[in-house]
């Protein structure tokens, strides 16, 4: 194995390097995402360089003391079985230290993953298509704005394994390509969905509901400002109910994960998780 392989924290410029590999790759990244995620632990995205040239990246986002997850984990088509990627990989390991780590895995490294100890928990469905509907009338279908942050902030608060106040602060601005809606019943949020634009088409992540009606309803909110672009929602595969309403509106399954853990897994409500939120990683 060659020496001169520097694995370091990525600027932010550096990201949008490794970004444009996630494209390549087929991965679809959100045109805003990335302002987000670095924002909530810069030092978290990592990469790997031979010669001083950009060759693998990895995140390794760490959320609180107990919580971290990976992905973004991509090693340059030219540079692949020189063992660059794997010393990227213990190297991002190594910085979540004793932490539980998540990651959404693509399905046939399934068996990888599991020789560095992580575990099964769930597989993650992602479902594809264009929806046809309009815009719901309900009083209670609130755009998300900073005087209902704190609320929301706090409903999100049981569905990560970690605190991410960071990430959302950023996530539920309003900006050119990404919008979202809080579900408001007699003053208190039953549910909250964020729709991005993506290279193809918009995804929805997260959204998360009380009941499957709450989550339809935001749903319909967040599509009809698609006008007809495809439409991306990754709901956890254990939620027949989420799966239901994605198949209800015509969406296909395109793509899954296997979401798993190394340490105990979280006890999530994923009866109420609809979408979640990915940073494309795979």
């Amino acid at each position: 194995m060659r020496d001169d392989v520097e694995i370091r924290p990525m600027t932010r410029a550096e990201l949008d390097t490794a970004i444009g590999w996630a494209g390549d790759e087929g991965w679809n990244p959100g045109l805003a995402d990335a302002d987000c995620f670095h924002g909530s632990d810069p030092g978290g995205f990592l990469m790997a360089f031979q010669d001083g040239r950009p060759v693998a990246s990895i995140s390794v986002v760490a959320y609180g003391a107990d919580f971290g997850f990976l992905g973004f984990y991509i090693c340059h088509r030219d540079v692949r079985g020189r063992g660059i990627g794997y010393r990227l990989w213990q190297a991002g390991l190594t910085r979540l230290g004793a932490r539980c780590i998540g990651l959404d895995g693509v399905v046939e490294q399934q068996s990888n993953y599991q020789k560095e100890g992580f575990v099964l928990a769930h597989r993650n469905i992602r479902y594809g298509g264009t929806v046809a509907c309009e815009a719901p009338e309900d009083p209670r279908l609130r755009r998300i704005t900073a005087d209902q942050l704190a609320a929301i902030l706090a409903y999100d608060r049981p569905f990560f394994p970690g605190p991410r106040a960071a990430f959302l602060r950023c996530w539920l601005q309003a900006r050119e390509n990404r919008m979202g809606f809080a579900l408001v019943d007699q003053g208190a949020v039953a549910g909250y969905g964020v729709l991005r634009r993506c290279r193809e088409g918009y995804k929805i992540g997260p959204l998360f509901a009380d009941t499957p009606q709450d989550a339809d309803l935001l749903f319909r909110a967040l599509v009809a400002r698609t006008r007809g672009a495809k439409v991306f929602l990754d709901p956890p595969a254990p939620n027949r109910e989420a799966n239901a309403l994605a198949e209800r509106y015509g969406l296909q399954p395109v793509f899954e994960t296997a979401r798993m853990y190394r340490g105990a897994a979280p006890d999530l409500p994923l009866q109420c998780i609809f979408g979640i939120t990915t940073f494309e990683l795979g």
